[in-house]
Parts: structure tokens; sequence; C-alpha cells
């Protein structure tokens, strides 16, 4: 039996060819049918590959890619008819990375089949794209409302070309896009958005969550000419196309529609941001005429990748410290009343929303918003905007401010860290999905730990999703102190917020996406954070001691590590372990205590470059301890997938106990 993976069933050879003019702004009938056909093949082939990520357990971002199909298709024609344009579609929206790898299909880099391996780990066809990975992709998008001032310099060394940037109504609410609209309008740039405005986000609708938010009186305050159309409307998108092609500067069609209009399922629905399921998708392809037991086959022949793996020095049971955050500082709050809860405790999210795979529910403030409201203040997709609110709330002395996003956004909000900083603000920050972007999931019997790419709201978003630069936000001189804490656990987790949630300062939580277990005791039963466990800020645990040498690691490498120590303790080697949940700040007696053994391992899922283990080497010189030493850490762009990441980094335990054991020799 043929494998059905081995052939694309939509043929993508019936994609035909056309040229626009701008200068004729009305279409044939005939440019019109091609157009028509056109969209709804490449449409349907959307819909089709990206529900595979669905079937894999990966993601895969559906609806923003669908939408945008009318755009793509008129602006290839026009690459088709004039030198004029810079042949590339770049797109702000990076998450639509479906568009990129259809558009490699479609011009021969890739076969139209590799499609259907859409996300899988090795495929090279990550979340978002990565130029120099995948066959054909011209750009690499990088993290929401992050292409547009990249393009203006695109723009100024092509300023005989037009240049087309892909847009949407949550990258426009990205600060570095009002930049860039002033300088594209200062420099008469001819750059031209084509946004898709749907009124959907990761965050819901920003309708709800964002009053007052207008994509054309932003734009045109900036100066941009601005056409509205409805999208859906081919005859009305290429007016408006075709408008600001002649109009010279920079000017936006904003494209009204709703989220995968014609998709029954997930039409206008925030659940059209991430993948169709596997069932929406069969039934609208089946009603589209493609036969179901083609469809069938396809999704069916794709299981979840499994990697089978008995941990020893943890449960079988697993929580997400991303969500149990929320639940710890909601255990802070209920000892206040209403009252005195709003007026000392403001919590902001960075895109607010109560439905289902949003950015609040990923980063733990869902179950705040829903049972402290009066503390909750939904905004937008505004990372330093919403960390300086949080900041200037926090700017009295007994008040607290309350931040949360993904971890790699961090990197967006050094400068506002500065400022907090500056102004001695109160700031208790959580910065989830920290490390790369993997997650594991338990099965009862043996202590087996199968690790399954099986949830649809797990992400294989890879490498600018990475959170692996936390220690830039200790970017504070001597004379100040942030504190970074990556908690082990759930159990550490909640005893890390409730003691450090009304100290005065910066404070910085990290959290992997990724389910951990609980750490046991070296009996093998007892949970390790459990019982009269108390969090003392910048003291190091003991998670065992040893006379051979010591591993130091924490948050989710942690059990890893443990696992690795305790089978080199069976085989004779007397390793240590410590939790340094406190990253940033040098325990005294501890790092004496483990300098004066034969060696000493730091094992973290951070940048290598910039992580812990980089400056844990000059801690033990500068105190006159050289033991030998080394580190392991993210070293290398993701290979895509979700449990693969780890061994592709070589963070596996197998890859911790050959480390310990060249250490040890």
């Amino acid at each position: 039996m043929a494998d059905p993976l081995s052939k694309f069933p939509i043929d993508l050879n019936k994609y035909q060819k056309l040229k626009l003019d701008p200068s004729q702004p009305q279409l044939t009938a005939e440019q019109r049918s091609i157009l028509k056909d056109n969209i709804q093949l490449l449409r349907d082939a959307i819909v089709l590959f990206t529900a595979t990520g669905a079937a894999r357990g990966v993601s895969g971002h559906t609806g923003g890619a669908y939408d945008t199909v009318p755009e793509v298709c008129i602006a290839l024609s026009l690459f088709e008819g004039s030198d004029k344009y810079l042949p590339i579609l770049f797109d702000e929206a990076g998450h639509r990375v479906a568009t990129q790898y259809l558009l490699s299909a479609l011009e021969g880099h890739i076969p139209p089949e590799q499609l259907l391996h859409y996300r899988e780990a090795n495929s090279k066809l990550p979340g978002h794209p990565e130029l120099g990975l995948t066959p054909g992709v011209k750009f690499s998008s990088g993290r929401l409302g992050h292409m547009w001032p990249h393009v203006n310099g695109v723009a100024l060394a092509h300023r005989d070309k037009v240049i087309f940037c892909l847009g949407s109504d949550g990258s426009q609410q990205e600060g570095n896009d009002a930049e860039a609209a002033r300088l594209a309008v200062a420099q008469g740039l001819n750059i031209k958005l084509l946004i898709d405005d749907n009124d959907v986000t990761i965050a819901g609708h920003p309708s709800d969550y964002l009053k007052g938010y207008d994509l054309k009186k932003t734009l045109e305050g900036h100066g941009l000419k601005v056409c509205t159309v409805q999208g859906e409307d081919i005859d009305a998108l290429w007016g408006g196309i075709a408008s600001v092609i002649n109009y010279d500067g920079p000017a936006a069609v904003i494209a009204k529609r709703l989220m995968a209009p014609g998709v029954a399922d997930i039409e206008g629905s925030t659940h059209g941001h991430d993948v169709i399921p596997v069932k929406a998708a069969t039934k609208y392809l089946t009603s589209r005429g493609y036969p179901e037991s083609v469809v069938s086959n396809i999704y069916g022949s794709i299981k979840p990748s499994a990697f089978v793996y008995s941990y020893i020095g943890s449960t079988k049971e697993t929580g997400a410290n991303r969500a149990i955050f929320g639940d710890a500082v909601n255990l802070v709050l209920d000892k206040l009343s209403k009252e005195e809860a709003a007026k000392k405790v403001m919590v902001i999210d960075t895109a607010s929303s109560s439905g289902p795979g949003d950015l609040e529910g990923s980063t733990g403030l869902k179950v705040i918003h829903q049972k402290h409201p009066e503390v909750f203040i939904p905004s937008g997709i505004m990372e330093r905007g919403n960390f300086a609110a949080a900041a200037g709330f926090g700017f009295d002395a007994d008040k607290f401010g309350v931040f949360s996003t993904f971890s790699a956004f961090l990197e967006m909000v050094i400068s506002e860290i500065t400022m907090a900083r500056l102004n001695n603000c109160n700031v208790l920050c959580h910065f989830s999905h920290s490390g790369g972007g993997y997650m594991r999931s338990s099965e009862e019997g043996n202590h087996q730990l199968i690790f399954l790419a099986n949830l649809v709201d797990e992400m294989a978003d890879n490498t600018c999703h990475f959170g692996v630069n936390s220690f830039f936000a200790d970017n504070g001189l001597s004379d100040v102190q942030s504190w970074l804490y990556f908690p082990a656990d759930p159990l550490q987790m909640i005893a890390v917020v409730q003691h450090v949630f009304f100290q005065r300062g910066l404070r910085f939580i990290f959290s992997t996406r990724s389910k951990v277990p609980y750490i046991l005791k070296e009996d093998g039963k007892t949970k390790f954070f459990d019982g009269d466990y108390k969090f003392v800020p910048g003291k190091d645990e003991t998670i065992v001691e040893g006379s051979a040498g010591y591993v130091v690691s924490f948050g989710e490498m942690l059990y890893r590590s443990w696992d690795a120590v305790l089978r080199c303790r069976q085989n004779g080697l007397d390793v240590g372990l410590i939790n340094k949940s406190t990253l940033n700040i040098v325990d005294e007696q501890t790092i004496k205590k483990i300098g004066s053994t034969p060696f000493v391992l730091v094992v973290e899922s951070l940048n290598q470059k910039t992580g812990l283990g980089s400056k844990f080497g000059t801690w033990l010189l500068e105190r006159g301890l050289t033991p030998r030493y080394g580190y392991m850490g993210t070293v290398k762009e993701g290979c895509g997938g979700l449990g693969e990441q780890i061994p592709y980094q070589g963070l596996d335990s197998q890859s911790i106990i050959k480390k310990i054991k060249q250490l040890s020799q």
C-alpha cells in the first residue's frame, strides 16, 4: 500500500499564471475567474497541509495564511507582469508561514508532498520562516510585528522597486510599526502594506480587548495613504491594491474579512488563529469535493512522535509551571479584600481574552482574570508599553505591577526594564516558554515518561520563539539588584511566588511551555519541595551531596539532570546535584562547597553563550576555585517539532551522563 504522505492530493499545477497591470484597476471576466480559481486552489491546499500539524500535535496556524491568499494571488500576478516589483512577499506575521511554504512548492523549491510534513521535526518546515533553512523561503520573519522596519531598509536599498509586506491587525499593535510608519512616510518609501483585518489575534478580538484601536486612523495619522476594502470582494481588493500601487509613496490596503471565511467550523472564530482541527479540515475538504478516503488516510497515517524514557528521581505526575504561576498569584490575592487587592496590585496582560488558546491562558494570567478581575487590565500585543505600565503602577513603594508574556519577548523590553530599575519600580514579571519549546506528558506504569507531541495548543514555533536569553533581564549595574528565579516544579513555583510577590524591586520568574514532573528526594518517594520546604531567595538547594563533583541545574533541566546524576551514582560515581533556582545570585556557601570538588557541570536549556554556564566559571575563578568545569545549553537553531528539541540540542539525560563521565576522568 502506498504511503498516504507520498503524494500531495491537490494538483498545484492547476495554478494559472496571470498578469495584472495596476493601470487597469478593473478586472476582466477572465482575470476574475482565474483569480478565484487560484484562490480556491491555494486555500484548499493550506487547509489540507496545515491540518497535518493538528494530526501530529504541533499546531499550525491555518486562518491567517488562509485569509491572505487573495492578496498573495494578486501580488504574484503583479510580479508576473512587471519587474518593477521586488518579488518577495514579506510577512510581519510569521506564524502565517504556511504561505511561504506553499510559495516554495509552487516555485518548485520543494516537492508539494513535503508540505504534508508541516512542522514535523527535521522537516525544515518550522512554525516561522527561517532564511537558509527551508528551500525557497526568502526571509526570516522573526517575532510578530518586526518585519516592517526591516522592509523599510529593503526599500531604501531598492528605491526603484515597489515592496510588498503582508500585515495583520495583530502585528500592527506592536510599537515597531509606529516607528516604521514614520520613517516610511518621511522617506517616501514605496512600500505597500496588505493588511488582513479579521479582528482575530491569539488574544481574541481586538474590538473587545483594545477599545479605540483603529488601523485606518492610525496609519493615516502617520501619513500613509490608506484604502479600506472588503477582502473577500476580489474586485474591490484588486481596485484597492491597484490604487496604492499607483500612489507614489507608502500606502496600505486594509482588507476587512472574517477569519477563515468559508471554513464552517472556524469562520470568524479565535479558533481560526491556530491550526484547524482534523475533523474540521476533513469536513471542509470533502465539501469541496476531495475524496474523504484520501483525506482521512493522510491524517490517519500521522501519529504524534513518541520518545519513551524511564526517568528516575521524579514523579509520573506532571504540572505546567506556566499555568501554576496564575494559581500561585491567586493564593496571594485571596488573602486580600477585593478593595485592598485593587488598590495594591495591577496585573496587565500582553494579549487578553477569556477564550481558549490565548496568550493570557498560555502565561498563567487567565485564572487571575477569572478569580480577581479587580486587579486585571486587558491589553493588546504591546510588550513594551504593557511592561512600562506595570512598572509605572509599581512606582509607588506599596504598589505592585505584574506583567507576563513569552520569554522570547523579554528581549523586546530590555530598555523598559532599565527604565523601571532607574525608577525603583516594583514589578513581578512572569516569562513563560523559556528554553527551546518542547513538552512532555506521562504514562502510568514503570515511571515511564513518553515525550508526545499530542496537544493541539503546543506550538512548534522554533528558533524565533526560543526564550533562551533570560539573563538579559539582569542588565543593571552591580550596585542594584534584580532577581531571576526559575522554579523546578509546580510546588517550587508556588513557594517562589508566595515568597517574592510583595518584595520590592524587579523580580523575574521563568517557566517552560512543557509540563514538568515533581522532583523527588533521594528516597524516590518524597516530593522535595513539599511539606516544610521554604524558598529562600539566593539560596541554592542541594538535591544530593557528592564527593566526585557536582551538576548545577534549574528549571525543566533539573529533573533530567537528577535522572543522570542518579544513574551515575548507581554506577558508583558519587555525583552531587544543586538546584540553582535563583539564577543570578552567588550562594557563597554552596559555590565554595562544590568548587572544592573535582568538577562542576552546569546544565541548562538557556543560550550557552548568555546563560548561567557562561557566568558560573568566572564566579568559581574569582573565588580561587579551580575544579574541572563544563557547561551545557542551547547551541543551535531549532529542528522543529516538540519533544525532539532537547535531544537535538544534546541536553537529554544520556548526553548529560556522557559529559559527567568526561569531567570525572
